[in-house]
């Protein structure tokens, strides 16, 4: 195991884990600790239902854990979300994202390595997963499929929640006007020197993942990436004209060529159905991109911080505080001659 002279914050989002609180921070903090000069825990409870601020506020007092930041949302949030709590309030040089629930903190020191060598975003995937619903898989192999055919990017594979990003990457999804969202993507996609690893360890605790959630964030993710939904609407509306333009065409053929046709009848049917199908199409695509708009200037934050402590014993502060422990310097009397 290396040591690595740099800041590191590790960013935790729980919710309802009050009982193993305090020996999952303890073990992240005796893996984490002697690897790094200095490190920082943050802890972004979700909105939980049971005492867990509590349990996180005894641990940051004088006899609790040192280097603990913990930011106690109002309301629960989607995972990315509360990620992005941490990630935009952390200190170190590199900022390593961790669900305790299913990712290996002992695997940290090897992305670390890769991250300090070079990567500016070093991604890891545990091969071992709880099994979703059947609605869920579908769902979610087909947004996958559908984001990678449009930006070259399985958000999946190529950008699981477990990552380790350096400033330079955290900089510039700040830059972004919803960090919160592109927070999922950008790393991958920014053009960013990133690494994927594999590794295999069975998650603590099954975490079903609700379809309804994940859908509306996926749509957000969509339309909030890229032009690509309005060019997709203008390419429609190019295919509608040129379609309708051979359609035109067809009609005279037909009004040449046949005398046997029911008078009307079978135009108006394809016309009618055809136009409804991309209208509709249309429709779909405008709709999902005028709520995106709505969302930018009138949508409220997507998260608030009702409550924010931090350890008392903090080490990188105490290392700042230098004290001169010799005598002061004291005047000599300058006679003249």
């Amino acid at each position: 195991m290396g040591f690595y002279p740099i800041f590191l914050s590790v960013v935790f989002v729980v919710q309802d884990q009050s009982p193993e609180l305090e020996a999952m921070l303890a073990d992240a903090a005796s893996i984490i600790s002697p690897i790094v000069t200095d490190y920082e825990l943050i802890i972004v409870e979700n909105a939980s239902n049971d005492d867990s601020v509590l349990v996180l506020k005894a641990l940051t007092s004088e006899q609790g854990q040192p280097n603990l930041q913990v930011y106690a949302l109002t309301k629960e949030v989607d995972l990315d979300t509360a990620s992005w709590v941490g990630v935009e309030n952390a200190l170190g040089d590199f900022v390593a994202v961790i669900d305790p629930w299913v990712d290996d903190v002992n695997f940290l020191p090897a992305m670390l390595d890769k991250a300090v060598s070079g990567a500016d975003v070093v991604f890891a995937t545990n091969q071992q997963k709880h099994t979703q619903s059947f609605y869920y898989q579908f769902a979610s192999k087909t947004f996958n499929r559908l984001y990678e055919m449009l930006y070259g990017v399985n958000l999946e594979k190529d950008a699981p929640q477990y990552r380790v990003l350096n400033k330079r990457v955290i900089n510039f999804i700040l830059q972004h006007s919803q960090p919160s969202i592109s927070y999922r993507h950008l790393p991958a996609s920014g053009g960013f020197a990133r690494i994927n690893l594999n590794y295999n360890k069975a998650p603590l605790k099954a975490h079903q993942k609700r379809l309804g959630e994940s859908v509306d964030r996926g749509m957000r993710i969509l339309v909030s990436s890229t032009r690509a939904p309005m060019r997709l609407v203008t390419s429609l509306s190019l295919f509608g004209a040129v379609a309708n333009l051979f359609y035109s065409g067809y009609v005279v053929a037909v009004a040449i060529l046949k005398t046997d046709v029911a008078p009307g009848w079978i135009s108006l049917s394809l016309q009618q159905s055809g136009m409804f199908f991309l209208i509709s199409l249309v429709l779909l695509v405008l709709g999902e991109y005028i709520l995106h708009m709505a969302s930018l200037s009138n949508e409220g934050p997507l998260y608030f911080v009702g409550q924010e402590f931090v350890s008392v014993r903090m080490t990188h502060r105490e290392r700042l505080n230098i004290e001169n422990v010799g005598k002061a310097p004291t005047s000599t009397s300058i006679k003249n001659s």
